[in-house]
């Protein structure tokens, strides 16, 4: 048996346990947080979540490979949060939000799951979420979206966050958005900064609006 053919195993069973979870969380909507490691993605939850966690039912999966750090955050908010802790794996897989799901129960509004810091193998991996929600910094270079062309083929909607540091860095955000919709013209692009709050109340919109279309379906 060759590496090609483990691969394939592997990703077939994680569709069939995505399609189950698919189906369980028919009422709840579900945000597949992905980025590089250091992109800002819990500084963003921690903006975000807070402007609508007493209307929703919400929670919140933090992969990481070690560490509770992201989840005490979280958890540090109000907000319920689960850490998965995945040793070796530089993703989550279906299985892991099984099991957390298994703590958190269904019965929610909307759940984040706050992938491992990556952008090669979380793109191929399907958690059962509604969408994924790219999240790239302004120190990380404009050209990410044509050097991981598959996570923002497979992305729904894509944040450019730590703007506030545009004068500092070199970063051509039109650029940027230009090669993210080169290669998914279908992107919603968001600009934020956590230090000064700009675009965290389009991000939570944003948000509300997928909780909204997912009940209405």
């Amino acid at each position: 048996m060759g590496m090609v053919d483990v691969k394939a195993k592997i990703l077939e069973k994680n569709y069939s346990k995505a399609a189950v979870l698919r189906d369980k969380f028919k009422n709840t909507c579900v945000l597949n947080f992905v980025s590089s490691p250091g992109s800002g993605k819990t500084s963003i939850l921690e903006k975000v979540l807070v402007m609508f966690k007493d209307k929703y039912k919400l929670a919140v999966v933090e992969g990481d490979q070690q560490t509770t750090n992201d989840a005490d955050r979280i958890e540090a908010t109000g907000v319920t949060a689960y850490q998965v802790n995945t040793g070796r794996a530089c993703h989550l897989e279906a299985t892991d939000v099984e099991k957390a799901m298994a703590e958190l129960g269904y019965d929610l509004d909307l759940l984040i799951i706050e992938n491992v810091g990556n952008l090669v193998c979380p793109s191929q991996f399907d958690l059962g979420e509604d969408a994924k929600v790219i999240v790239l910094s302004t120190t990380e270079g404009d050209d990410k979206p044509i050097k991981y062309p598959v996570m923002f083929r497979v992305g729904s909607s894509f944040i450019i966050n730590k703007t506030d540091l545009l004068p500092y860095v070199e970063f051509d955000v039109d650029k940027c958005i230009g090669y993210a919709k080169g290669v998914n013209p279908e992107l919603e692009v968001f600009q934020a900064s956590c230090k000064t709050g700009e675009g965290l109340e389009e991000i939570a919109a944003y948000i509300e609006g997928m909780i909204a279309k997912k009940k209405n379906a």
